[in-house]
């Protein structure tokens, strides 16, 4: 789903990488994907002239999990209470958005 959420780099106090193998990280898996997630290919050809006809390279695909992030952070703020002072709160959601950052930015977890 992107860069912006399940893996996180925890530094130890001596500088050195705790998360540095699989054996120390989240993994996207395939039971990460959610039960409705529905997509659907372009069934054209690309009618654009573009290098060996590739459909995007560099930029749109990393910015694309900003997307993610974003609907993360929609999501957060319509579970929260639509009234009151909670309601202008703004989002805390750090980067990366582990599941523990989206339940902190819920008030779920300790800050």
């Amino acid at each position: 789903m992107g860069w912006l959420n399940p893996e996180e780099l925890v530094w130890k106090a001596d500088g050195a990488l705790a998360t540095h193998a699989p054996s120390t990280y989240k993994i996207p898996a395939t039971g990460d994907i959610p039960e409705h997630f529905r997509i659907a290919l372009w069934p054209e050809a690309n009618r654009e002239d573009n290098v060996g006809g590739s459909k995007a390279v560099g930029e749109p695909p990393f910015m694309l999990a900003v997307s993610v992030y974003e609907a993360l952070r929609h999501a957060i703020a319509a579970a929260r209470p639509q009234d009151g002072d909670a309601a202008w709160i703004p989002i805390a959601l750090q980067a990366p958005a582990t599941a523990e950052s989206v339940l902190r930015a819920l008030g779920r977890l300790p800050a």
